[in-house]
């Protein structure tokens, strides 16, 4: 009797954390929206400045603008791999990064003593982050949001409202791709008047394939991870 409620309450928080996500992207909603939107940008801008550092390269500042985009500024060596492969694997990244973090959020959601413990490590590397990285107004300003938010629910020393809030934290970190869908199949774009590369360009120029090649191959591994930790969170 308690396995099947365990597993009644498993599946109406998980149901719960996407209904909140899915209303989210409701244009009426747009102003709840964006603050998520910039958390999205910053997982993804992150990838890229962390793995720059992985792979023996630097991580010298991210920018998150108004309109939800954002850019990691990180320079790449061949310091342990060949720099083709650095440059490939840096603008990897931003596009991986995303669902694999959440992934880890939601798999941690299972367990409340595990969930407490990344919902510190995650608003621990965001403000890390402030210190370090964010060069930007937007930025600041929303992460130092999300940071006191986090803070205040600790403070409650609810378990149950830290791990919803993590799972809903994953599920928005893995989704966040698919809101990035057609970035994911677009060779260049122009941001403030000058045509940039596309981050699944760059890995097709230093690799290769066509940057639709690897943008339908990341929209299906971050399916397989959203299935799978899914599948994990709900298993007995």
């Amino acid at each position: 009797m308690l396995l099947v409620i365990s597993k009644r309450l498993d599946y109406t928080i998980l149901f719960i954390a996407v209904l909140i996500f899915l209303l989210l992207q409701l244009p009426y909603l747009a102003q709840v929206q964006y603050p998520f939107r910039l958390l999205g940008t910053w997982f993804h801008e992150m990838g890229h400045g962390l793995t720059a550092l992985l792979t023996g390269g630097k991580f010298h500042y991210l920018e998150i603008y108004q309109n939800g985009g954002g850019v990691a500024y990180s320079t790449v060596t061949d310091r342990f791999l060949p720099l083709h492969i650095c440059s490939a694997l840096t603008a990897a990244g931003g596009l991986f990064g995303p669902a694999i973090s959440g992934s880890i959020l939601i798999i941690a959601a299972r367990s409340q003593k595990h969930a407490a413990i990344l919902f510190r490590v995650l608003t621990g590397v965001i403000i890390l982050s402030l210190m370090i990285w964010i060069r930007s107004y937007w930025g600041i300003m929303v992460l130092s949001g999300f940071v006191i938010l986090f803070i205040i629910i600790m403070f409650l020393k609810n378990k149950k409202i830290e791990t919803i809030t993590v799972l809903f934290l994953g599920l928005q970190c893995v989704l966040s791709t698919y809101l990035q869908f057609n970035y994911l199949f677009t060779k260049q774009f122009e941001r403030h008047g000058r045509v940039m590369t596309s981050d699944t360009q760059n890995i097709a120029v230093n690799t290769f394939g066509t940057y639709w090649m690897w943008g339908a191959l990341i929209f299906i591994f971050s399916g397989i991870m959203l299935y799978k930790s899914v599948k994990f969170y709900l298993r007995k």
